[in-house]
């Protein structure tokens, strides 16, 4: 019999189930056009500006996200097969724990950027290569030059660093 706190648990979580998927299956020109709407007072501008700056960020996360789901996916399979050589499974997970530490690293950078220079960032790295989207209206040489020397001090080898600056 079912008793009343994992009947709530249960139905919190379902929510939670039921809105994520809703998010991640919400069409990205969901998430950029918020901007188009009529201009008010100058705080509210301000504001929904931050919103739409942090949208635009998180779409690209979502973007990432969904890409290196399935490439997890196929990696998961690939370890799955009976017919798979050892090596190929062996070489599935060797990615599989690859990708986690990228993820672990980009989200350490995206901190990093927010800790030190107060701007919503997203990072995604690519073998050597790595992308900064920092949420600012004005570009500056300055401050992309600064975040590139922030992030290649926590890697050994020369990183070829990329930042854009996103704002609308």
């Amino acid at each position: 019999m079912i008793n009343k706190q994992n009947l709530w648990f249960l139905t919190l979580f379902s929510l939670i189930l039921v809105l994520s998927v809703y998010y991640i299956t919400m069409p990205n020109d969901l998430l950029i056009a918020s901007n188009t709407t009529e201009k008010e007072e100058s705080s509210t501008e301000k504001e929904s500006e931050t919103i739409s700056e942090v949208d635009n960020l998180t779409a690209l996360r979502v973007n990432l996200d969904e890409e290196r789901d399935k490439e997890k996916t196929d990696l998961k399979e690939t370890m799955t097969k009976e017919d798979a050589t050892t090596e190929e499974k062996n070489n599935a997970y060797e990615q599989l724990k690859y990708l986690s530490v990228i993820e672990g690293q980009e989200e350490k950078l995206e901190k990093l950027i927010k800790d030190e220079y107060k701007i919503n960032s997203f990072v995604k790295i690519d073998s050597n290569n790595i992308t900064v989207v920092a949420a600012k209206k004005k570009h500056d040489i300055t401050l992309a030059n600064n975040i590139m020397r922030t992030l290649q001090e926590e890697f050994d080898t020369k990183q070829t660093i990329t930042v854009k600056f996103e704002g609308n």
